[in-house]
């Protein structure tokens, strides 16, 4: 379902490229796509318990090797079953192109998930190219952007170049741009805390990238922190990555993080991490927070499904992590949203001239003044007392939103 942007989000975007490398001072209103969501069962309904704007089709049941299982024969059973409860949903749809059916890689032994030659080089260009004018032929606008790949700098997913990335990528543009000019290309991702894979891929990406007239609409990465890492960890992989753009001499272009959870093991002896209750709601509202105060216009959470051991947090109806996602997208959503940075994070508020306000830590805590017109305050945990303006209080690492009793 083709969804519409608003021109004041979209201001974002600048903040991804060269022209702009600090906090935007400037509100912006935020739309509910800021608030992506993976649903591993969506093609049987899987529906979550908060409210979400966007979905990324990937660990779905999905993938190329999965849909076109030989030259000739396609499984469009679960991705059209996807896209259907996906648009009845209203959420706008991410599809990712790769990876590579084990009938068309050029070396079936890179790669295994989910298939064998899943990380190698298509065979052809042919083959690349068919698949994408395949997949954009039959969906139309029920899919508002396409993203090249998935984790292109890390050899679970991709062993070719990354200028043969590059190559993919403006391939896969070109056909987009002929069959459906309105949708979005966003870039292959690249995962930051693997920091050598990243410094080896992400800049040659992007050179490649240039070399062709930078033929992507997003630029993404997956901004997950090491397995201690807390938001203010995701916050400096923000910075990096911006860094890394500018650098490029890359153009203003909305930045997306198409997967983030914590406490994910790694990389190396870096252990596990369950995070779950008050920490968990801080964690994930604060991670939308912070896309609003550093310039990252979308965040897909990873994932609403099943608990795991491999997440640090699991998102599931009545968890504290969901009470904090919705919390945050309460507050955010239809709002132009204005963000400050200092020892207390501050992000005003305005809904048709009600002013909110909320405060956090990323680190540690600090003193903050309840704003005028506020008498109560609630935390990204749904705890609300009452509060008196104009009164001191201290601010740590739970973001709090000030404001009227409704």
């Amino acid at each position: 379902m083709r969804r519409a942007v608003t021109a004041a989000l979209v201001s974002l975007a600048v903040l991804a490229g060269s022209a702009a490398m600090a906090p935007s001072a400037n509100a912006v209103v935020i739309d509910d796509t800021s608030f992506g969501m993976h649903v591993p069962n969506i093609s049987t309904g899987g529906d979550p318990g908060v409210n979400y704007g966007a979905i990324r089709l990937w660990d779905s049941g999905v993938s190329w090797g999965l849909v076109q299982q030989t030259a000739k024969k396609y499984w469009w059973n679960g991705l059209d079953a996807s896209i259907a409860n996906a648009n009845k949903q209203g959420a706008s749809i991410l599809y990712v192109l790769g990876s590579t059916p084990k009938w068309a890689a050029k070396n079936t032994k890179q790669g295994t998930y989910p298939n064998k030659g899943a990380a190698s080089m298509p065979s052809s260009s042919k083959i690349w190219k068919d698949w994408v004018t395949s997949v954009v032929k039959r969906y139309g606008a029920s899919i508002d952007a396409y993203q090249i790949w998935n984790e292109a700098n890390l050899s679970t997913f991709w062993q070719g170049t990354p200028d043969e990335m590059a190559d993919l990528t403006k391939q896969a543009y070109t056909i987009i741009r002929k069959y459906d000019p309105t949708a979005k290309v966003v870039a292959a991702s690249s995962t930051v805390r693997l920091t050598s894979a990243f410094n080896k891929f992400f800049p040659a990406y992007l050179k490649g990238l240039k070399k062709r007239g930078w033929p992507v609409d997003v630029f993404s990465v997956h901004l997950y922190p090491a397995g201690t890492g807390t938001p203010a960890t995701r916050a400096g992989y923000i910075t990096t990555v911006q860094a890394a753009l500018a650098k490029a001499g890359a153009p203003a272009r909305p930045l997306w993080d198409t997967e983030i959870n914590y406490g994910l093991a790694g990389p190396g002896s870096v252990p596990h991490v369950t995070i779950v209750g008050d920490d968990a709601a801080a964690y994930v509202s604060q991670t939308y927070l912070d896309d609003v105060r550093l310039g990252v216009q979308r965040a897909y959470w990873y994932y609403w499904y099943a608990p795991t051991t491999l997440l640090g947090i699991n998102m599931i109806d009545g968890s504290a992590p969901a009470i904090g996602y919705q919390n945050t997208y309460n507050w955010l959503v239809g709002g132009d949203v204005n963000c400050s940075t200092a020892a207390v994070n501050i992000c005003s508020i305005n809904k048709a001239g009600v002013i909110s306000t909320v405060a956090w830590a990323s680190t540690g805590s600090g003193a903050f003044t309840v704003p005028a017109g506020a008498t109560v305050q609630t935390t990204a945990a749904g705890v609300t007392t009452p509060v008196v303006a104009g009164s001191p209080v201290t601010i740590g690492s739970m973001p709090t939103w000030f404001g009227a009793a409704s």
